[in-house]
């Protein structure tokens, strides 16, 4: 009996080392991954806004989103990137600002919508939205995708 408890101590030592180093492992993923984050939305900021502009474009088409074009800087009628999804057509409006994004914006998604006959609008920024913003674009229901939305679509091209 006192050999088999002998022989249980290094199993139940490496089990638990094993396990430590699993839970440390796992931590270091979590960490490097707010960090990765953490600079990311840093240099979001830094972005100049046409820049910013293929930035979305190229996440919405990491996220599933094809066709996506964006369109030319002036003339653009108040949308930047073009782009379809499951069927539905987008018109999207980015903004890389440094303060909360205002219901021009949203005007302008909307009438960029109509313009290109698309069937959704959206603004797209590394903000947030005021709340004449959040209302307008209730009203004329255009999407509201913020620092928030980008992040987490960051995140889940991270995990791929």
């Amino acid at each position: 009996m006192e050999e088999t408890g002998q022989q249980i101590w290094p199993l139940l030592l490496t089990g638990a080392a094993v396990l430590l180093a699993a839970v440390v492992i796992a931590v270091a993923f979590r960490y490097a991954r707010r960090l990765r984050r953490r600079l990311l939305g840093k240099r979001l900021d830094e972005m100049d806004g046409h820049d910013f502009e293929f930035f979305c474009a190229d996440l919405l088409e990491q996220g599933g989103f094809y066709e996506v074009e964006v369109t030319r800087g002036s003339g653009d009628y108040g949308v930047d990137v073009l782009a379809e999804k499951d069927g539905v057509t987008y018109a999207i409006q980015c903004k890389r600002y440094d303060s909360p994004v205002g219901i021009k914006a949203v005007q302008e998604a909307f009438a960029g919508r109509e313009y290109y006959d698309r069937m959704v609008g959206a603004v797209m920024t590394n903000q947030y939205f005021t709340k004449p913003a959040m209302e307008a674009a209730r009203k004329l229901k255009i999407l509201m995708w913020d620092r928030e939305y980008l992040e987490e679509l960051m995140a889940k091209e991270e995990e791929r």
